[in-house]
């Protein structure tokens, strides 16, 4: 008989649960805990400064009422106080100084004005398709934190910057498989929202890992365009392709073939079953798709010559 031993759980330190019932207290409602002036708004205030003073003491080799080691005397010179807006609104921090200005905080970083993750917050939103005003009423209503619209502008033209420099990478010289394939999303574009293609070129690397290639935003889906695509890919360093899988978008095959002449085009297998369906009635579509289904996901050629056998004495 096999015995299984249960993991046991790891019990807190007795001293962290005083800790936290001395602390709790006076609690009385969720407000005290998360609000403005809540517990943990209180209690990360009192551990990021309690980690600068740590941090203040490893670089100068002594603590406060410790006498001074290093080899130039320095020591601490008070604090500055630092405000840096985050999910709790804003956190006011005193943050020790040294006198000859070496210290460089790690954990709070100089200039440094938002938690990690406050960016991402504007982001998302930006993403969203949220405008500035609006992007910036959101943040003071969930987080109480009143953020300039230069604060988010510059956010944002941060990111584009790191979009352009991603979208001008260089690229492998071989890719034995690529995707190419348009969707259509909505996008918020000088104060209006209107449907765009958005291009997407996704490729399979020689270690056989997916790695999108590239994103290009258009009116349209056009044979036309998808040329451009294909010869900027050209262009970053991609100079062969395999097996190119697109859609059945008349011209496509031509676009591709003008740039990667030895590249064998493919309609992709969502393609192929979608047009299949175009002959089968309605009700049956369901079975008829599970049965292709059995064919193109096959293990092995001979397995996928029985299915079809099969799906066409069916």
């Amino acid at each position: 008989m096999t015995v299984v031993k249960r993991n046991k759980r790891a019990k807190p330190d007795p001293e962290l649960l005083k800790l936290a019932d001395s602390l709790l207290a006076n609690y009385q409602k969720p407000e005290d805990l998360i609000g403005e002036n809540g517990l943990l708004k209180q209690l990360t205030k009192m551990l990021v400064e309690r980690a600068l003073e740590t941090e203040m003491t490893d670089h100068l080799g002594h603590d406060k009422s410790g006498e001074v080691t290093n080899g130039t005397g320095n020591t601490r010179n008070g604090h500055s106080t630092k405000t840096l807006k985050g999910d709790f609104g804003a956190l006011p921090l005193d943050v020790p100084r040294d006198r000859q200005g070496t210290f460089e905080p790690q954990i709070v970083v100089k200039n440094q004005t938002r938690w990690a993750g406050f960016d991402d917050k504007i982001i998302s939103l930006y993403a969203r398709g949220l405008s500035v005003r609006e992007i910036q009423s959101h943040l003071e209503e969930m987080y109480g934190a009143e953020v300039s619209p230069t604060l988010i502008s510059n956010v944002t033209d941060a990111v584009s910057e790191d979009v352009k420099l991603w979208q001008a990478r260089p690229l492998d010289a071989v890719y034995p498989i690529l995707y190419l394939d348009c969707i259509r999303v909505k996008v918020r574009d000088n104060g209006a929202v209107r449907t765009k293609a958005v291009y997407l070129a996704i490729g399979v690397n020689m270690e056989g890992h997916k790695e999108v290639l590239g994103l290009w935003i258009s009116q349209t889906e056009g044979a036309k365009f998808w040329l451009q695509v294909v010869t900027e890919l050209k262009n970053r360093g991609v100079q062969d392709i395999f097996i190119a899988c697109v859609d059945g978008l008349k011209g496509f095959p031509d676009a591709i073939e003008a740039v990667y002449p030895q590249a064998a085009v493919q309609l992709c297998i969502v393609h192929m079953v979608r047009n299949s369906l175009n002959f089968v009635p309605w009700k049956a579509q369901k079975e008829v798709a599970a049965d292709l289904k059995q064919i193109y996901s096959a293990a092995t050629a001979d397995e996928a010559e029985l299915r079809l056998t099969e799906f066409e004495n069916k």
